[in-house]
């Protein structure tokens, strides 16, 4: 439990002790389920949403139906926690490097700091900030955003973390948050192959970020609209062939995988970047199509339509222009 803290009067005698950085839609989400099987969840957050938290605690709501954990654990400051078991990292992409810096007193030497970010190289950039050994790449399956202070509002049910030690191996620790995971009734994959899990979602996220971002519109508008649907193609055939040009062991049916998960989306389902332009917010767009298009003019692989959107959605990168 943090340092200094009360012991959550739910918790039961063996337990996990996880800090949540970034207790967005994700980090709530995946927060609110663990706090709820007994693992001892610290959130660290601020603003309204922390002081929600504090006061009237963290409520979900969607299709696996409602929950609300009181009391709620949560601080602005990483310092007060002290060394946990697991750090849920699921800051934005260009917050990666400053939090970084503010959880290095909760990585003990036997931490496991789960990044869960949209792109590919958040586990890369966070390495030499909290050590390479603390570092395990994740892949974050559940969309939700904050309703409102205090409220986690999940679209659909999926609820699904994969995650992994970057040289395949079956940890403890690994095997400790998978198991934690069941109990908490996530679907928790512990992979051998991590660095190809990352890529299946990047193809699928890096390509729908940009089209419903430029469309303004959920996947049920796009995906069957006939001079719509070819550029989902074409955008997740450019990020495969820069995923196999950079070595990445992807399957052969890479693009027919992800055109199934898009047929199978509930219809309002919104890519983050997308609502978050829509909010006239930040967007994470250099990770995403910009990684894309620097990686295939490293490999010499053409990435036309990721370089078309990028450059339609350049002028939004740090919010709507006044």
């Amino acid at each position: 439990m943090p340092a200094g803290g009360k012991r959550q009067p739910y918790l039961g005698e063996h337990f996990m002790r996880i800090a949540i950085v970034g207790a967005g839609g994700i980090g709530g989400g995946y927060g609110a389920a663990f706090a709820k099987s007994g693992e001892d969840v610290t959130f660290i957050a601020r603003g309204a949403h922390l002081a929600a938290m504090k006061t009237t605690g963290l409520r979900v709501e969607g299709g696996r139906g409602a929950m609300h954990v009181m009391p709620v654990q949560a601080t602005d400051d990483p310092r007060t926690v002290g060394a946990v078991d697991v750090v849920l990292f699921c800051v934005k992409l260009w917050d990666v490097e400053s939090a970084g810096q503010q959880i290095k007193p909760m990585v003990g030497k036997d931490t496991a700091v789960i990044t869960l970010q949209n792109g590919i190289d958040a586990h890369e950039r966070l390495a030499p900030i909290v050590g390479g050994s603390a570092v395990m790449p994740g892949v974050a399956n559940i969309s939700a955003v904050i309703a409102e202070p205090g409220v986690i509002r999940q679209t659909g049910t999926l609820m699904r973390m994969v995650f992994g030690e970057l040289d395949g191996s079956k940890s403890a620790r690994g095997q400790a948050l998978a198991a934690a995971c069941t109990k908490a009734g996530i679907d928790g994959v512990l992979s051998e192959a991590i660095l190809t899990d990352l890529w299946m979602k990047f193809i699928l996220l890096a390509s729908n970020a940009g089209m419903m971002a430029l469309a303004r519109l959920p996947i049920g508008h796009l995906r069957d609209d006939p001079d719509i649907a070819p550029y989902f193609v074409a955008a997740y055939e450019e990020v495969t062939a820069v995923g196999r040009a950079a070595g990445i062991a992807l399957p052969a049916d890479a693009v027919e995988r992800t055109l199934n998960f898009n047929r199978n989306a509930p219809a309002h389902l919104m890519a983050s970047m997308g609502a978050d332009l829509l909010r006239g917010n930040r967007i994470e767009l250099p990770w995403l199509s910009g990684k894309v298009i620097a990686l295939g003019r490293r490999h010499g692989v053409p990435t036309p339509t990721h370089a078309f959107m990028y450059a339609m959605l350049k002028p939004y990168i740090m919010g709507t222009p006044s």
